[in-house]
């Protein structure tokens, strides 16, 4: 049986931090660095203002109380609810992201957070060979007490949802009310019931390109390993294996004939250092149950840093950085600066939009 939704709209820590996320220009990363700075969401929403200016930008617009609280309310009467990274019940494993979600919305058995999970992504037009395989694959994991994690997009994903039943987590790229493809909307109903549907995105959100990108970094977050079962060069689905070997997790392959374009990108994954796999009992070799101690806390790279930065350090910083995304560590080797300096100094220039962030603890020039 599902949980029951719950809103956020009496307790106003919670409104307070679901103000800070939904600021423009806030992103997972400074989230987190506001909070260590300032201690709390309401204090670093007082201080948004004066690090923007601080970064020479244009004024942040923060939500109005009652905007977040209408939200909250659409989520509630959603059956849904809220997962902030710092609950007891947020996903340990994806919260060891350094650019994981500051809060969730999530509808069915949340207890499958806890589970061990394995992601499983492939072609939006998988032949249907792959697609058998994929559904089977699920059952079987599921069998053996295994999440599977998928996108809920045609193909490969549908098939994976299928096939593990109320065993799976659908993480969709839209709001948690929105269906996208329209045919799966049955199928996204049911595992709201059943089993899980997570988006990061507000209700009411309609799925746009760059959300998708987002999304992939929640499925390899969420699970210990990732196998791709058809893909072609260059796909969705590769992103979600690259973001998952750069969080230090598992990268499972399935073969496929080489004749076949959407057997290639499988085929490159292995020769690149990928796990061939072609069973459950192959999978689960690979991926064993979470112990606790390993995890590491979000806490522990988010230390406060200095309340500021001077004139002369901000220069130095915005001189360095330039439309080519730069390791945050080459920034603080070629500027000679602290790291809370230079962490301080971008997090100015991101509230100014002056910054974007990307993959891999990179920034650039916006």
């Amino acid at each position: 049986m599902a949980d029951s939704g719950e809103g956020v709209s009496g307790d106003g820590d919670a409104l307070a931090r679901l103000r800070l996320i939904r600021t423009p220009r806030v992103g997972p990363v400074s989230y987190r660095q506001l909070v260590a700075r300032f201690g709390t969401a309401a204090a670093a929403l007082e201080a948004l203002p004066m690090l923007a200016r601080r970064g020479g930008g244009e004024p942040l617009v923060v939500p109005s109380r009652g905007q977040v609280e209408r939200e909250a309310a659409t989520t509630a009467r959603l059956g849904a609810r809220y997962l902030f990274i710092d609950d007891a019940d947020y996903p340990p494993l994806l919260a060891e992201l350094e650019n994981a979600p500051p809060v969730l919305i999530v509808r069915g058995r949340t207890a499958l957070l806890a589970t061990r999970c394995v992601a499983m992504v492939g072609a939006r037009n998988a032949s249907a060979a792959a697609c058998r395989f994929a559904r089977q694959l699920a059952a079987d994991l599921a069998a053996e007490g295994a999440t599977v994690v998928s996108g809920l997009a045609r193909g490969i994903d549908t098939q994976a949802h299928v096939g593990a039943g109320a065993a799976t987590i659908a993480v969709i790229a839209s709001g948690i009310d929105v269906v996208f493809p329209p045919e799966n909307a049955a199928l996204q109903e049911r595992l709201g019931e059943e089993a899980l549907v997570v988006a990061e995105q507000p209700p009411g959100t309609e799925p746009r390109a760059r959300h998708f990108p987002y999304r992939n970094r929640i499925i390899a977050g969420l699970a210990q390993g990732t196998v791709v079962v058809e893909a072609v060069p260059k796909s969705g689905s590769l992103i979600t294996a690259r973001l998952a070997a750069e969080a230090g997790r598992e990268v499972m392959a399935v073969p496929g004939h080489p004749l076949d374009p959407r057997a290639q990108g499988c085929n490159l994954l292995i020769r690149e250092g990928a796990t061939l796999v072609q069973s459950a009992a192959d999978i689960l070799e690979l991926v064993r149950p979470i112990d606790p101690r390993s995890v590491r806390a979000p806490a522990d790279r988010y230390t406060a840093p200095p309340a500021d930065a001077s004139d002369a350090e901000r220069r130095t910083i915005a001189t360095l950085l330039g439309p080519v995304p730069v390791a945050v560590d080459e920034l603080i080797r070629q500027s000679g600066l602290s790291p809370a300096a230079v962490q301080t100094v971008l997090l100015e220039l991101e509230l100014a939009g002056r910054v974007e962030r990307h993959a891999g603890g990179r920034v650039s020039a916006a």
